[in-house]
């Protein structure tokens, strides 16, 4: 999943160097997957209203439905 996200994200930002991502055990199970992108690029990954956001988020999820596992996607400043 970490994969697919990365290569969205780098798609979607200008300064595709800083993209970070990182996979995060949650204690109940859930995997959090946190996205670190430069200042200027995070207007980008939010999208207007917030659109780009909750699609990377139902794709993450969508995915994790699949695999049985559940998939949390947050933005790290």
């Amino acid at each position: 999943m970490r994969d697919a996200i990365e290569m969205i994200v780098k798609a979607l930002v200008d300064d595709s160097d800083n993209v970070d991502i990182r996979e995060v055990e949650q204690r109940n199970g859930a995997t959090l997957i946190e996205v670190r992108v430069a200042p200027n690029d995070v207007g980008k990954i939010i999208g207007k209203q917030g659109k780009t956001i909750r699609a990377l988020r139902s794709l993450a999820r969508i995915a994790g439905a699949r695999k049985n596992r559940r998939y949390l996607l947050e933005i790290v400043e």
